[in-house]
């Protein structure tokens, strides 16, 4: 068998520069999905036709377009339009195009977190003296938040692993160097196993984190 474990232990120090980037991309498009997500779901519920018609648009298409399609019209497509964006960075166009395709996610486990919540509990704050907002804020949201947690937590799990795609832009990350040094020492198996452990432990510390920020979430449930 022709593998250089050696090789793998070479390209990963190499590749884990390039870490910082990833979780930068990363970081910044969930900040961006959460928004459009958080702003969908509630034009979901909205009573207005246009609104809801207008969401239930946005969630339909950008859930269906494959993210490399939807960061190609990004990046080489809109420019078309406005050229004004001819001087957009590719880093900046693979924050945008992930967080507006993962915020149509976003939305719907929002959406269903907050239904989730009994609504006699509303009527329970505002029977003790509490306005809306503060019900909302105190009570309705704490537990909303705890319900959204799993599922927010698999699409910054999928937007981590998704900024590979960030490449075919011409962004150097993790994947890209990966590729890069394989090309050149035709060391495939080798460079593409070690970006794929690289992967692999940053997920497993994410996963690590959530499970503590759940437990800290759900603490002031437990019986």
């Amino acid at each position: 068998m022709n593998f250089d474990f050696a090789y793998v232990l070479e390209v990963i120090p190499a590749i884990m520069k390039y870490v910082p980037l990833t979780l930068f991309m990363s970081v910044l498009a969930m900040a961006v999905a959460i928004a459009i997500g958080i702003l969908l779901a509630v034009t979901k519920e909205s009573k207005t036709p246009v609104l809801r018609g207008f969401t239930s648009l946005y969630l339909s298409f950008f859930r269906s377009v494959p993210t490399l399609v939807l960061l190609f019209i990004i990046y080489y497509g809109m420019p078309q339009l406005f050229p004004a964006l001819t001087t957009m960075q590719a880093v900046t166009a693979a924050v945008i195009g992930l967080g507006i395709k993962q915020g149509a996610f976003l939305a719907e486990i929002f959406r269903a977190a907050i239904i989730s919540v009994n609504k006699g509990q509303m009527e329970a704050g505002i029977s003790v003296g509490m306005s809306k907002f503060q019900t909302a804020y105190r009570i309705i949201l704490p537990q909303a938040a705890e319900n959204a947690l799993p599922g927010t937590g698999n699409t910054f799990i999928s937007l981590i692993k998704e900024t590979s795609l960030a490449f075919s832009l011409g962004v150097t990350e993790l994947f890209a160097e990966a590729k890069m040094m394989a090309s050149s020492s035709y060391k495939f198996l080798e460079s593409y196993l070690a970006v794929a452990l690289v992967y692999w432990v940053l997920i497993i510390l994410y996963t690590y984190l959530q499970r503590l920020l759940e437990e800290k979430l759900s603490k002031p449930y437990r019986t």
